[in-house]
């Protein structure tokens, strides 16, 4: 994707980081989060998330400002402050999370489909995964024959996103009921939710999920026409996308009861909406999926080979990633990525995985990458590099990166040891890659560090990979 020379301001900025944000995630947020938490539960898990990611928001910010040298996002972060393996991990993570991302939503495309054609079932049957496999590579056909960025799928897919939302919101507002709301408002009903603190950590990975894409401006800050409106778009874009998830979720709790919301087949959203209006709300709400997905899939199948094309550009991915065909598209990180996801495809019809399986293990996978840069963020703000001319702000950046760190840790806490191990499985096979990056430099491969940490990664791999063959994991 060879850069125009265009360059974006502001407002293009934060619609890049709004729509990266707003795509499947939110239309199942109902049952996703109902499956984990009471109302009671809930509030309390959106106030912690709400603190932690404006930190996380404001630390794109400062880095931004302060390293505007680094670009391409996240990964530029982690190999700046920890190394080239460290970077890489998190450049490998990242496109992990993505690419995982993409099956999560190529199942919800068909489990929405599902709602019209029972054949396909919650998107997880032999004739869906059939299907979206075609779909995967017409869409990857497109992109080899040079189609980046079509104006008119971009303008279709805003409005199918931002429509149903809004008209959602406004019919189940006028149908929310506070008995609802305030029913079993703990959760302490239900046994299998267990504590208020159990609910709360049980829905973080999904509260994570529906804000990846909050780096969105800081991944293309390269093109951005001023750096400091890189930081302001992340912030701006949160913000606004925090209400319409609130909103959506919290509305949701007033019109059906957590156990109706929590059997809820995906996207809920559409199932909540027939519960207020009648079948039309669930078609109404399915066909804006579908169609906004269908422009998600383009989007994001374009930014994992992205992430892997610029990771190679400063050779901290292996060189053949960098290969453009004749029409200027990264072939060889194109089919990388869509190779990784026909596969997965196929592992998620034998493990039966369902769009929540799919996207706690992609949440499990960009968790490193958060970290590494809010940690980034704490060290130049302790030794006030880039600040010159405003020091006396470095107190303050560094006390928000603090909260970050501690966010992302507890994040981590969040996910369990099932997920943190899967996330070792993935993280693992990466390191061919990355020898073969540092070998064709003439580098060495990992420093005396890098190797205890690359051990502890194959350790994690191996106790998953044996507690995927005994049956005590499962995806």
């Amino acid at each position: 994707m060879s850069d125009n020379g265009s360059r974006l301001r502001l407002g293009a900025l934060t619609a890049l980081v709004v729509g990266s944000m707003i795509g499947g995630g939110i239309f199942s947020l109902p049952q996703n989060m109902a499956k984990s938490a009471g109302a009671g539960a809930i509030l309390i898990g959106w106030v912690i998330t709400a603190v932690g990611m404006l930190m996380l928001a404001f630390v794109f910010q400062t880095l931004a400002n302060r390293k505007p040298n680094l670009d391409n996002g996240v990964y530029a972060y982690a190999k700046a402050g920890f190394g080239n393996y460290m970077g890489f991990s998190s450049a490998w993570g990242y496109w992990i999370s993505a690419w995982i991302g993409n099956v999560s939503y190529l199942v919800l495309l068909f489990g929405t489909l599902g709602y019209f054609f029972p054949i396909f079932g919650e998107g997880n049957t032999l004739p869906a995964i059939i299907g979206a496999s075609l779909l995967l590579w017409f869409i990857h056909y497109l992109i080899l024959r040079g189609i980046k960025e079509a104006a008119f799928i971009n303008l279709i897919t805003t409005v199918t996103k931002v429509v149903p939302l809004i008209t959602f919101i406004a019919l189940v507002a006028a149908a929310f009921k506070m008995d609802i709301f305030t029913s079993d408002f703990w959760g302490t009903d239900n046994v299998d939710l267990g504590s208020v603190m159990n609910q709360v950590k049980n829905m973080m990975l999904v509260t994570v999920w529906v804000f990846i894409g909050i780096e969105g401006a800081s991944v293309y800050s390269a093109r951005a026409e001023k750096r400091s409106d890189v930081g302001k778009a992340t912030v701006i874009g949160f913000i606004g996308v925090l209400a319409l998830l609130v909103l959506v979720n919290i509305l949701s709790l007033g019109v059906m009861k957590q156990p109706e919301l929590a059997e809820l087949k995906n996207p809920s959203m559409a199932y909540v909406l027939e519960h207020v209006v009648g079948s039309w709300g669930a078609a109404f709400i399915s066909i804006g999926l579908i169609i906004s997905l269908a422009g998600a899939l383009l989007s994001w199948t374009l930014l994992c080979a992205e992430i892997l094309y610029s990771a190679s550009k400063d050779q901290t991915m292996p060189a053949f990633l960098h290969k453009e065909n004749t029409n200027g598209v990264p072939a060889n990180a194109l089919w990388l990525s869509n190779g990784a996801i026909q596969l997965f495809l196929i592992i998620t019809l034998f493990s039966s995985s369902s769009y929540l399986d799919l996207l706690y293990l992609a949440t499990s996978m960009i968790l490193l990458p958060y970290f590494f840069s809010s940690a980034y963020a704490a060290m130049i703000a302790l030794r006030k590099d880039g600040y010159k001319g405003v020091e006396s702000l470095s107190s303050r950046d560094l006390i928000i990166a603090l909260i970050a760190i501690a966010y992302s840790l507890w994040l981590i806490y969040a996910a369990g040891i099932k997920y943190l191990l899967l996330s070792a499985l993935l993280y693992a096979p990466g390191a061919i890659l990355f020898y073969k990056a540092r070998r064709e430099n003439n580098q060495v491969v990992f420093t005396n560090i890098e190797k205890f940490i690359f051990a502890a990664a194959v350790i994690g791999a191996l106790i998953a990979a044996y507690g995927l063959y005994n049956g005590s994991l499962s995806l």
